[in-house]
């Protein structure tokens, strides 16, 4: 069995942003040579997220809308975290959208649905970050 290891750095200029990554992993598959096998791809920082859905505008909105309403920024005074930091919310958002995704690799292509994307959620940005892509198979 082979492995494969690709980190990919993101830096947002707003706090919060959805980025479709899957041209990069499908870079990163093509660069491992992997044909068979599974593709990880997480979020190395506890306020981004990485998953899957659609590339459509107005999901994206509702993302923001919904995880807003769930977990809204502001008053920062609102969460015990944010004593040091004002990014408590940016944690919780992490966490109801994951942390990572994992797709099957069959012919050396994403294993994805018909509209299905891999995207990073970013919710506590303006600095850089990292996603690791972990390929593993024949």
């Amino acid at each position: 069995m082979k492995s494969f290891r690709k980190e990919l750095w993101f830096e947002t200029p707003a706090r919060r942003a959805f980025l479709n990554i899957t041209p990069q992993v499908e870079l990163a598959l093509s660069e491992s040579g992997i044909i068979e096998g599974l593709a990880l791809v997480n979020a190395m920082h506890i306020t981004a997220s990485v998953f899957v859905n659609d590339d459509e505008r107005g999901l994206h909105s509702d993302f923001e809308k919904w995880l807003e309403g769930l977990a809204p920024e502001k008053p920062h005074s609102r969460y015990a975290h944010n004593v040091a930091e004002d990014n408590g919310d940016a944690h919780l958002k992490r966490q109801i959208m994951g942390r990572e995704t994992v797709v099957a690799v069959t012919g050396g292509r994403l294993d994805l649905g018909p509209w299905e994307q891999i995207f990073y959620g970013e919710f506590d940005g303006r600095r850089r970050k990292r996603v690791l892509v972990k390929i593993i198979g024949e």
